[in-house]
């Protein structure tokens, strides 16, 4: 069952950002973008690099007024203690929110229930706190976080665009299209 269109279900965290432990729930989604990135687990491999090509997107992704939460089921003490030791994770400026009672990673449908972690799941959720995408790859396989500026960028502009669509590899400024009949079998 997809998770597309449905709204965020009701959750509270603790979590780590810039320097201190904050509380995150699905209100703080309400009233704005956000992209939500799980991860297997802190002190691991591919985890670190994604991490960082997060935080090397952050900056455009606030531009364009997107939140950036990642998600394991570490706990926020353990965020913490990551940022403070590796050269890598220290860079982050977005929230790290801890998981440990595996709540946020089920209600994503992200969670590896055998391992007990976070399969690598990003989702891009509107200013109603309804999903609009939905990437899920296997453990051994990185994302890209470029990838997520243009899907905001489409995400924001079909919502403020009734009635039309972005076509593959929509670019900004570039053309969209107007669903009709006039369009079926000629494209």
């Amino acid at each position: 069952m997809s998770l597309i269109g449905k709204e965020v279900l009701p959750f509270t965290a603790q979590a780590y950002h810039n320097g201190d432990f904050v509380t995150v729930s699905d209100e703080n989604l309400k009233g704005q973008w956000s992209i939500f990135c799980f991860y297997p687990a802190d002190f691991t491999f591919v985890c670190p690099t994604e991490l960082e090509d997060l935080q090397n997107q952050y900056a455009e992704l606030k531009s364009l007024g997107v939140e950036v939460y990642s998600v394991s089921t570490d706990t926020h003490f353990t965020h913490k203690a990551w940022h403070d030791h590796s050269e890598t994770i220290n860079k982050i400026e977005y929230v790290m929110i801890g998981d440990p009672s595996q709540k946020i990673s089920r209600n994503f449908e992200v969670l590896n229930e055998e391992e007990g972690l976070a399969d690598r799941g990003t989702f891009i959720i509107d200013p109603d706190g309804v999903i609009q995408t939905v990437e899920i790859n296997a453990g051994g396989i990185g994302r890209d976080a470029s990838t997520l500026v243009n899907k905001v960028k489409a995400a924001q502009y079909v919502r403020n665009n009734p009635g039309e669509v972005c076509p593959a590899k929509w670019q900004e400024g570039s053309e969209t299209l107007t669903p009709s009949l006039d369009l079926v079998g000629k494209i």
